[in-house]
């Protein structure tokens, strides 16, 4: 009895071992004959279709020698009131600068629109840091006087404009601002 279950652990011990092996073989022989099928089949001829497309090419430079007409043109029809999308961007932050000949100051925050595309606000914020020296600029220039009242301000508003545009054609060679706005608009 003792030998019966002596055998009897030695073959139960041995089963999956030969399990595995048997499942090992048969997956290494289903992937060999996958693999042959796969990959046995001869590779198809690429001139055949090189081929194809000459004659295709050839044939379609054909019509078109053949075809002398022109297209017929077609009016598009334009809306009569052509509505622009305007765009705007504020620089981040204030511009703080004396003004000149004298002891105030002037802190502006400032923001600006186009009607173009973005590529202008893209060139705008691609140049910020230049931008903003010649806005510092632009302001030191101005007196205390010379900004007082509502003609005042739009006195500064045009000559950041021209300023900021001069910039960008030197930049981009393409201005593009529109209008300039005043976010916030301190003399002290």
């Amino acid at each position: 009895m003792a030998e019966e279950e002596k055998e009897e652990k030695k073959s139960s011990k041995l089963l999956p071992i030969i399990i595995g092996a048997v499942g090992g073989i048969i997956l290494l022989l289903a992937g060999l004959a996958l693999g042959f099928f796969l990959f046995s089949s001869p590779a198809a001829d690429p001139s055949a279709e090189v081929d194809e497309i000459i004659e295709k090419n050839a044939e379609d430079e054909e019509i078109e020698e053949d075809d002398n007409s022109t297209p017929d043109k077609v009016a598009l029809d334009t809306p009569e009131n052509q509505v622009f999308l305007t765009t705007y961007y504020e620089f981040p932050g204030s511009f703080t600068t004396n003004l000149m000949n004298s002891r105030k100051f002037l802190q502006i925050s400032v923001g600006v629109s186009t009607q173009y595309d973005d590529r202008v606000m893209a060139n705008v914020e691609a140049h910020q840091l230049a931008l903003r020296s010649e806005i510092l600029g632009t302001m030191s220039e101005f007196t205390e006087e010379s900004i007082q009242g509502k003609a005042g301000r739009q006195a500064l508003a045009a000559s950041l404009q021209d300023a900021i545009n001069s910039k960008l054609e030197v930049l981009e060679n393409f201005g593009g601002i529109d209008e300039v706005h005043f976010t916030s608009f301190v003399l002290q």
